[in-house]
């Protein structure tokens, strides 16, 4: 997988991007990402890429013709035209769903807004998707593309050692996590369930999988409707919960 973004911080978000999982995932070949300057496609001296609205307004607004040039640059080192993302609170919140579909680009290119925005007509001419990172507004676009490349390099092959690794995680199949525990056992008196150290995988299999509904359930309930499976099975998931709401009240009492 190829991003190459386009934005006023290059330096911040190569900094980012170059550390850790992704940075290693860059190091040896399994990823690669690029961050262009947008002020080095401006027309004069002083690499000025934004104007004034017309109609009137407060802020500036990104011109089209840098990133015009910018992104057409970025189609001839690729050699095709890459998926054009422009980051922006009005476009479709995004979701590990959204996160697997746009995976499937093996190039990608993510366009950072600033100011009061971009000029229309550019989004209209090259953009393949906005997408925003929540219903919130920040002071550019390159926190959310940070975000976005992050989630998305993880579904790169060879990035993670093991496609398990993000398979069995928060929101890939619709359901949040089953609870982990690592060592020592007890912790402060507290026991790690019997079943995760009984060494039978079927069993912890089968925990796992109910653990991830009942969090589900309880956490994301907008999530757990949606779930492809038996209102028979919801109605067990949501007395399971109960009974263990009962059981703890009664512990406290």
């Amino acid at each position: 997988m190829r991003i190459d973004l386009i934005t006023l911080f290059p330096e911040m978000c190569q900094n980012v991007m170059s550390e850790s999982i992704i940075g290693r995932a860059q190091n040896k070949g399994a990823l690669k990402i690029e961050c262009h300057q947008l002020r080095d496609y401006a027309f004069d001296k002083h690499k000025r890429v934004d104007d004034a609205p017309y109609g009137g307004g407060m802020g500036m607004l990104l011109m089209a013709e840098p990133i015009a040039l910018c992104f057409e640059d970025i189609c001839r080192q690729v050699g095709e035209k890459p998926y054009f993302i422009y980051m922006s609170p009005q476009g479709k919140v995004l979701n590990q769903q959204k996160i697997k579909e746009i995976s499937k680009n093996e190039n990608i290119c993510i366009l950072c807004g600033h100011y009061e925005g971009v000029d229309k007509r550019v989004l209209d001419a090259f953009v393949d998707e906005e997408i925003s990172i929540g219903d919130y507004v920040l002071t550019g676009g390159e926190l959310p593309a940070l975000v976005l490349m992050d989630a998305l390099s993880r579904m790169a092959p060879g990035v993670l050692s093991d496609d398990e690794c993000f398979t069995v995680e928060s929101h890939y199949n619709g359901m949040i996590e089953y609870p982990q525990y690592t060592r020592p056992n007890p912790w402060r008196g507290v026991e790690v369930p019997p079943v995760v150290i009984s060494g039978d995988h079927a069993k912890v299999d089968k925990w796992r999988y109910e653990q991830s509904l009942i969090a589900t359930a309880q956490k994301r309930p907008d999530l757990f409707e949606k779930l492809d499976i038996s209102s028979e099975e919801k109605q067990r998931i949501y007395t399971v919960i109960e009974e263990s709401l009962q059981g703890e009240n009664s512990d406290k009492n």
